[in-house]
Parts: structure tokens; C-alpha cells; sequence
């Protein structure tokens, strides 16, 4: 049997959830905003709590899937198992869509903050140079990356907070309710269609905390880990978006701060003036939640893209781990190849006619959606075809919490495809001429057993 790299057991608990939060924390700084533009305050917030609904149930649903099968291929492996193949290219090939898009658009977002304290410095170029800082970090050791990342999470925490602080003496409630539904007082038709629009934008509240399953494969105890990283973290993240929202939106007229890469920094300046030190200390502290999420998500495509390549799904010479720091040293340097060609295209900005930074988080979140699917299908499908297949954590609520995922995210998806076609046939075309890539260039008889052998390895610590 040929012998395939394997990935070594470092992380703890807390490690792990400064992963979790830190891969998503980026969302409450910037993109959400968006969604303001076509929903309104109050549709957007509607449009949230439904979809938070669909995290939270999904998280117990797929925290099975983690522990069961701990694998850096995360859903990838999990379809594979149940569906074959295919199942698990289309798994594997939407996770990298999301988890390669997503950078991007976080390192324009640092960008964007490096800019207003520095007008002289292009946003692309300070976003190349983040994306290449960051890479850097992972290949160095994923020890060094974690306990990275867990510092830099505990310090966005702390500053969105301190946000939240600051404008405080501005809040007012009736800002936030006025021109909420889609820009009018009440609800009606077109608010309904914005909600449908803005649910990208919801999506990018929690979009990415499913990478924890990419670092399945490296922790010291996945069983007891993974779970309190999961759980901690989702509630974590929901009760700072809804945060964030509400002293945002309630500081004066939010409509001057919708469709806009820092709304944060925008909202201050409301309270506290364009000179003021708190406003200067958020852009420079702000930019730790942008940090935290690029150098997590780095850290999540890598690993996808390791897995595929050592289940044979992509190029052999991408699942090669650094002699001396055990990294997938190949996989980061690809996935910040493409992430960096998507930042210097400048077909992205009138396709759609939306921002670039918006196009990229579309993507990303289509990419994402099609994985969530295709993971609960893969749930039913394991609970029949392995009911003795050890299970650390069961889903809770099963088969309820499953079922509220499917249907919320088939909703989802095909909201973001009728009102992003041009996007979702970019899509589909992707992942065809990967398929029709991947058959024609299928590198002799794969071992397709390597994953199952890592997870039972690994499932007894």
C-alpha cells in the first residue's frame, strides 16, 4: 500500500475554539452590511436569526460527522464514505470554492481598514501582502498558527466589544427600527424580496466555523474537543452579530453605512468624529478579527486541499508536508495562489453589478451551501449504511435539526442562485470542468482507504 502523508495531533480545546471563532469572527467586522443594503435593517435581522436557526441546528448535526470521522478532509471524507466518488468531489470541491473564495474577500476587507489609515496604500496591494504574511505563519507550524490564532481571537472579541462601548452613549433604538423594511417603515413586498437577496450576507455572519472539521485530524482529543469548540463557538459568534447589528444601525442614519467593506469604523466616526483616538484605535485593533479569519480560513483551505490531494482528487505533489515544520506547505501556497489572482481580477467588480468584495462572498457562500447539503445527506446516509459506526457525539434533535438544515439551506441556496445567476452558473461551470478534469486525469488506482485508516487510527484517542 502506498504510504500517504499524514498530519500530527497538537491542538487542545481552547485551541481549537479560537479556531472556530476566529474563522468566522471576520464576518461581524464587514460584509454583513451588505445585506442592509437590500433588506433593511429589520429584514436583515429577520433574515439572520432564520439563518442562525440553521447553524445552530446544523452544528449539532454535523459535530457527528467531526467525531465520527476525524478527518483533515472534513466534509469531503464524510460524503466519500457515504456516497462514493462523486459525492465526495461535489463535497470536497464546494468546501474549497468556499474555503478559497473567502480569503480573498477578507484580505480586501484588511485592505480596506490599512487604506483609511493610509490613503497612499492601495487596498489590493495591502491585501496581497496580508495573504502572503499569513501563509507564512501556517507553513511555519500548525502549533505556533493555533496559538496564534487564539490570541488574535480573544482580541477581536475584545474590541468589538469595546466598539459596542463606545458608541453606546449614541444608541438609539428608533435609528435602527426607521426605514427597516428595505428602506421603508413596513413590511411588504419588496422587503420580502430583499430578505431573500440578503441571505449571503446572513450567511457571512457564521460562514467558515464548519473548518473546524479540517482540523479534526489534529487534535489531541477530538472526541471531548471538538463538540465544546463547536457549540462554544456558534453561541459565541451569535450573541456578537446580533450585537454588532443593533449598535451599528442604532447610532444615526444606517443607510450611510450599507454597501460599504467597514461599516464599523463608519458607525464610530458617527459618534465620535473623524479624528477622535477611539476611532483610530478601532481601525488598527479592528483589523485583529480580519487576521483571526484570513489566517483561520488559510489554515481550513489547506487542509482541503491536502485531503483531496491525498485521496488522489487533485495533484499528488499538493498532500507534501514540510520536513521540519509537518505543514501541507504545497496546499497553502496553491489555495493563496488563486486567492490572489481573484483579488487582482478586475472582471469581478461588474459581474452582477455588485462590489468585488461582494461577488467574492456570493461565491464563497454558494460554495458553502452545496457543502452543508451534501454533509446532512451524508448524515442519513451513515446512520443507515454504519449504525455501528462509533459515534463520540450524536446529533442532537436528530432527525429534526437535520431536516430544519436541509430544508433552510435548499431555500438559501436557491435564493442565492435567483438572484446571483450569473454567479451560480460561474459555479456549476467550476465544478463541471473539475469533474470532467479530475476523470480524465484520475491518477491510477487511488488508495480511497487512506482516510478511513487515519480516522480509526485517530478515533481511539
Amino acid at each position: 500500500m502506498e504510504e500517504h502523508a499524514k498530519l500530527k495531533a497538537t491542538l487542545n480545546t481552547w485551541q481549537l475554539w479560537g479556531i472556530a471563532v476566529g474563522l468566522v469572527i471576520s464576518g461581524e467586522y464587514f460584509g454583513w452590511s451588505y445585506g442592509w443594503a437590500s433588506a433593511g435593517t429589520l429584514g436583515f435581522l429577520v433574515t439572520t436569526i432564520l439563518v442562525a436557526a440553521m447553524y445552530t441546528a446544523f452544528i449539532f448535526s454535523f459535530t457527528e460527522l467531526t467525531t465520527a470521522i476525524p478527518s483533515a478532509g472534513g466534509p469531503f471524507s464524510y460524503a466519500q464514505r457515504a456516497f462514493g466518488d462523486t459525492g465526495g468531489y461535489i463535497a470536497g470541491a464546494a468546501t474549497l470554492v468556499e474555503f478559497v473564495f473567502a480569503p480573498p474577500a477578507i484580505a480586501l476587507a484588511i485592505g480596506a481598514y490599512l487604506h483609511v489609515q493610509f490613503p497612499g496604500l492601495s487596498p489590493r496591494n495591502a491585501a496581497v501582502l496580508a495573504y502572503l504574511f499569513f501563509m507564512a505563519i501556517n507553513i511555519v507550524g500548525v502549533k505556533i498558527a493555533a496559538s496564534f490564532e487564539f490570541i488574535v481571537t480573544v482580541l477581536a472579541i475584545i474590541e468589538l466589544m469595546v466598539f459596542m462601548a463606545v458608541v453606546a452613549p449614541g444608541f438609539k433604538l428608533s435609528n435602527f427600527l426607521a426605514h427597516g423594511w428595505a428602506g421603508r417603515d413596513h413590511f411588504s413586498a419588496i422587503t420580502f424580496a430583499g430578505m431573500f437577496a440578503a441571505v449571503p450576507f446572513a450567511i457571512w455572519f457564521f460562514l467558515a466555523i464548519e473548518g473546524v472539521a479540517m482540523a479534526a485530524e489534529e487534535v489531541k482529543k477530538p472526541a471531548r474537543s471538538i463538540p465544546i469548540a463547536y457549540i462554544g463557538g456558534i453561541l459565541t459568534l451569535l450573541v456578537l452579530a446580533v450585537g454588532v447589528m443593533l449598535f451599528a444601525g442604532a447610532v444615526g442614519d444606517w443607510r450611510t453605512i450599507a454597501n460599504i467593506n467597514d461599516p464599523l469604523p463608519q458607525a464610530m466616526k458617527i459618534i465620535v468624529g473623524a479624528k477622535s483616538g477611539w476611532l483610530h484605535m478601532l481601525v488598527w485593533l479592528g483589523l485583529f478579527g480580519l487576521v483571526a479569519s484570513l489566517h483561520g480560513i488559510i489554515f481550513g483551505y489547506s487542509r482541503q486541499i491536502f485531503a483531496l490531494a491525498r485521496a488522489g482528487y487533485l495533484p499528488s505533489v499538493l498532500e507534501k508536508v514540510h520536513p521540519r515544520f509537518n505543514t501541507p506547505y504545497m496546499a497553502i501556497m496553491a489555495g493563496g495562489a488563486v486567492g490572489i489572482a481573484a483579488i487582482y481580477s478586475d472582471k469581478w467588480v461588474s459581474f452582477g453589478g455588485q462590489p468585488l468584495t461582494a461577488n467574492i462572498v456570493t461565491m464563497s457562500v454558494l460554495g458553502a451551501l452545496v457543502m452543508y447539503v451534501v454533509s446532512m445527506l451524508s448524515l442519513f446516509r451513515l446512520r443507515k449504511t454504519e449504525p455501528n459506526l462509533h459515534r463520540p457525539f450524536r446529533a442532537r434533535f436528530y432527525p429534526f435539526a437535520p431536516i430544519w438544515t436541509l430544508v433552510v439551506a435548499c431555500v438559501c441556496l436557491a435564493s442565492l442562485v435567483y438572484y446571483n445567476r450569473l454567479i451560480g452558473l460561474l459555479f456549476v461551470a467550476l465544478l463541471l470542468v473539475g469533474y470532467v478534469a479530475l476523470r480524465l486525469s484520475w491518477r491510477g488506482k487511488r488508495d480511497i482507504t487512506t482516510s478511513s485508516e487515519v480516522v480509526e487510527e485517530h478515533s481511539k484517542l
